[in-house]
């Protein structure tokens, strides 16, 4: 598994600007069975993203959201092998 810190490097308007494309990639990324869960940091200086698959997958899902696209986010990407989840998230384990 993976967890995916975004860090905006550009104004909130122009992040405001760009949601609505990231929002429908987020979207295509849970249908494909990429991404766990994920939400804005608090304070709204980026993201984090819980993902699952190949890396290799996963970079290229990354080149492809919209904050990238337009040099708006970087993104920084921990690896994590998954040995004990809560009550209810047993699939996610991985060994």
């Amino acid at each position: 598994m993976f967890v995916v810190s975004l860090n905006y490097k550009v104004p909130l308007a122009e992040i405001d600007r760009l949601a609505p494309a990231h929002v429908e990639w987020l979207k295509v990324c849970y249908v494909e069975g990429i991404f766990v869960a994920s939400g804005p940091k608090n304070p709204r200086t980026g993201g984090v993203i819980i993902a699952r698959g190949p890396r290799d997958v996963l970079d290229a899902r990354l080149a492809a959201d919209p904050f990238a696209k337009a040099g708006a986010a970087d993104y920084d990407v921990t690896e994590f092998t998954a040995r004990m989840t809560a009550a209810g998230l047993d699939a996610f384990n991985e060994v």
